[in-house]
């Protein structure tokens, strides 16, 4: 018998759906003594970490009694990750450099500024200020934008108010 599980979503999600189901049914084969072989497709789709780890306890069995295979394959999800976020991380900042915006694109304009600095000469924290404001472009138009976002365009104002300060 061949059934087959197929998710579409981030490793990093708490509910895999998907995995929860074969692992359900590997789980339930493999109780009546019949041998269940669990394929997939990329080592990193199972997850990382201590969840690949906790997994390879609950599958072990007669080909990995020792689960030594799950335990190397989690260590490798672990240092790929790692190596693309300090990827990703190098291109942010080398985007950055060179005066590019990161994460798509700028939601705020010159009236969200002159609020959101409003707000913050109140003492309101950033998140109370994201509440506050509402986006008036794009795709995230009616939204608010993240505490985040928040924080970089105040980051923003400041340095520039500090370099037009600082020419003159």
């Amino acid at each position: 018998m061949t059934r087959i599980f197929s998710e579409k979503i981030s490793t990093r999600a708490t509910k895999r759906p998907e995995l929860e189901a074969a692992v359900k049914l590997a789980r339930e084969i493999r109780s009546s003594g019949v041998a269940v072989t669990l394929v997939v497709h990329e080592h990193k789709r199972l997850g990382r970490g201590i969840e690949l780890a906790m997994l390879a306890e609950e599958l072990k069995g007669s080909h990995d009694p020792s689960g030594i295979v799950f335990t190397v394959l989690a260590a490798l999800s672990g240092m790929e990750r790692e190596y693309i976020r300090d990827r990703t991380l190098e291109g942010h900042e080398s985007a950055r450099k060179h005066g590019k915006t990161i994460g798509g694109a700028d939601v705020t304009d010159e009236s969200m500024l002159s609020m959101a600095l409003h707000l913050r000469d109140q003492e309101m924290s950033l998140r109370d200020i994201a509440k506050r404001l509402v986006i008036t472009t794009y795709t995230k138009k009616g939204q608010h934008p993240s505490p985040a976002t928040v924080m970089r365009m105040l980051r923003e104002h400041g340095e520039q108010a500090s370099t037009a300060a600082n020419a003159q």
